[in-house]
């Protein structure tokens, strides 16, 4: 019983943790995800950039990688995106596969009781015969009781804790896929936002080719 209420403490501490982990704000801030379009719509991908780089959320995290690509071709981008999205998602999961071991531990911890208790019931049943030449049934109905009691406090621990499980883990899944829609329209964003003038245009006016050719430059 001691290993079964250990695993019930564990798995309730883990999913209060993790349901706090993904609440929706923490994950995906709806308000931070439209300022980065709004910022970018306007030409301020640096701007975005540092909005990013404030947050700590997944969302953020992902966008700052695409943001910090802007420059690159769609490919590229995305694939930075993607990295890190598998990275923040891993995070998220954090501790999720723990209520599944438990949830698959705590029966067989039940039965595991439940055998040793029977193995003591007919111990203790061969040791009246061999005293007394007779069984006491109050005796033996209660050994019994005692050891399928802890099968039915395995179960009792496992399949709330598989609910649990699987809930977070569709949890996990829905921002998973609101994460990825985001991050495509972020990209689209990127493609069409304005680039801010740099100095590049100077670079090339300073001894190089196109300071020779200024006519080719401006075709």
């Amino acid at each position: 019983m001691v290993p079964i209420v250990l695993c019930s403490v564990t798995a309730l501490a883990i999913f209060l943790e993790r349901i706090w982990a993904l609440h929706r704000p923490k994950v995906l801030p709806g308000g931070l995800m439209k300022l980065v379009q709004e910022v970018l719509r306007a030409g301020k991908p640096g701007e975005a950039e540092t909005l990013c780089a404030s947050s700590d959320t997944a969302i953020a995290q992902v966008a700052l990688a695409g943001v910090r690509k802007r420059n690159r071709p769609r490919s590229v981008i995305m694939a930075s995106m993607a990295e890190r999205g598998r990275h923040e998602i891993a995070l998220l999961n954090r501790h999720i596969p723990g209520l599944g071991t438990i949830a698959s531990v705590a029966p067989l911890l039940g039965l595991l009781g439940t055998v040793a208790g029977m193995i003591r019931v007919f111990r203790q049943v061969v040791d009246d015969v061999g005293a007394r030449g007779e069984v006491n049934p109050g005796s033996l109905a209660n050994g019994i009781w005692e050891a399928l009691l802890t099968t039915a406090a395995g179960l009792s621990v496992a399949i709330p804790t598989y609910v649990a499980y699987r809930y977070l883990e569709g949890r996990i899944d829905r921002l998973a896929i609101e994460m990825e829609e985001y991050s495509s329209g972020l990209v689209d964003t990127l493609e069409r936002c304005p680039q801010p003038q740099t100095a590049g245009s100077g670079e090339l006016s300073e001894g190089g080719p196109a300071a020779d050719q200024p006519a080719e430059v401006a075709g």
